[in-house]
């Protein structure tokens, strides 16, 4: 197969594809892999560690996209780069579609066979492409929020772990997940004062087990957010529901309700967002203020660590490109239940129900696509 992984466009984006260890098992397993001069750069990857491993550099992404079976990204196609995809060609990557109608379209017009990483499963029913971005994410948000409280950038002036005689930051996770219980490991450390808001009986137990005295946990209903909201001095959001837009938690009003100087890291603006205030910012210009509360909604926070990021996304993704490349398409979705979830859109169809649902477009099923 004819695998290409095309430099990274999106603003402050700079993570790659594939790293040389699998594109080197790929090509001795008989595949051309073909990578844009300088993708890897930005993760401190140089286009010589590519071809020691087998692989060609293409000059320019327009030679990729042309003509390359299998597209691996890390971050959905941009305007540019849906133009070139076409119909018989796969693409791997994270999309987000559900806040996106413009993609989805885009994509379905395309007739490209779309997979997300984002929606890929395992046998627990967990998402194990996504969890180490989550991951990345979780352990970021904290220290963000850290820098955010600062005067300077519009903070309320707050040391995050406090110093003897005066208390710590007070801030509210959430979302148990990946991202919440990364987020809260890493705050505790830091030494502030930490609860974690989620949906399931199952969930808090795991948390208390997990943090003992170091957090206070309490069920995520509306009533509970707008109070500890109005009490933070960081909130960040942490809610995912797979494929699907993230519910908004945090309302507008609550905002207002919050304290100036207040931080919002809102970590699920992937997915758009969970706070009604929330709209997608850049590494370049990371935050922007409503009613005094700064926010923070970065889509590609693991973007700015890209070396970690890289490597632990490779890492999960390897086996998953291998199946694709040695069985093609649908053999190796027809083979595997749980990267057939990944199915985002193929020939024009959406084959995600919570895509479907979220666009209100007409669902397909992965599988009967497949035959």
């Amino acid at each position: 197969m004819f695998i290409g992984v095309p430099k990274e466009i999106k603003t402050d984006e700079y993570r790659v594809g594939l790293t040389p260890a699998t594109v080197e098992e790929l090509t001795t397993r008989g595949h051309r892999v073909v990578v844009e001069t300088v993708a890897g750069a930005g993760a401190g990857i140089a286009d010589q560690e590519y071809i020691a491993a087998g692989a060609e550099i293409a000059t320019s992404a327009d030679q990729i996209f042309q003509r390359a079976e299998l597209i691996v990204k890390v971050k959905e196609p941009l305007a540019s780069e849906r133009e070139q995809l076409r119909r018989g060609q796969i693409i791997f990557t994270y999309l987000h579609l559900a806040p996106d109608p413009e993609q989805t379209h885009d994509l379905m017009a395309s007739g490209v066979t779309a997979l997300a990483y984002e929606t890929v499963t395992d046998a627990a029913g967990k998402l194990p492409l996504l969890a180490p971005m989550s991951r990345v994410a979780g352990r970021m948000a904290p220290q963000v929020a850290a820098h955010f409280l600062q005067r300077p950038q519009g903070g309320r002036g707050i040391l995050l772990g406090g110093i003897d005689g005066l208390p710590p930051a007070s801030i509210l996770v959430l979302g148990g997940g990946v991202v919440g219980s990364n987020a809260a490991e890493m705050a505790i450390g830091m030494g502030a004062k930490v609860s974690i808001a989620a949906r399931t009986p199952e969930t808090l137990r795991q948390l208390s087990q997990r943090f003992g005295d170091g957090v206070t946990t309490v069920t995520s209903d509306a009533e509970a957010i707008e109070a500890l909201c109005s009490s933070a001095d960081v909130v960040i959001g942490a809610a995912l529901v797979a494929g699907a837009a993230a519910p908004k938690l945090i309302p507008a009003r609550t905002v207002a309700a919050m304290k100036p100087g207040s931080v919002i890291v809102d970590v699920s603006i992937d997915q758009g967002g969970c706070a009604e205030t929330s709209r997608p910012t850049t590494h370049s210009q990371p935050t922007f203020l409503i009613g005094g509360v700064v926010h923070y909604c970065v889509p590609n926070m693991p973007g700015a660590v890209p070396r970690t990021s890289a490597y632990a996304l490779d890492n999960a993704t390897r086996p998953f490109v291998l199946a694709l490349a040695d069985k093609g398409f649908p053999r190796a979705l027809i083979d595997n239940p749980h990267l057939r979830n990944g199915l985002n859109v193929h020939d024009g169809k959406v084959t995600c129900r919570a895509v479907a649902d979220a666009l209100r477009l007409p669902f397909t099923a992965a599988i009967d696509v497949l035959h």
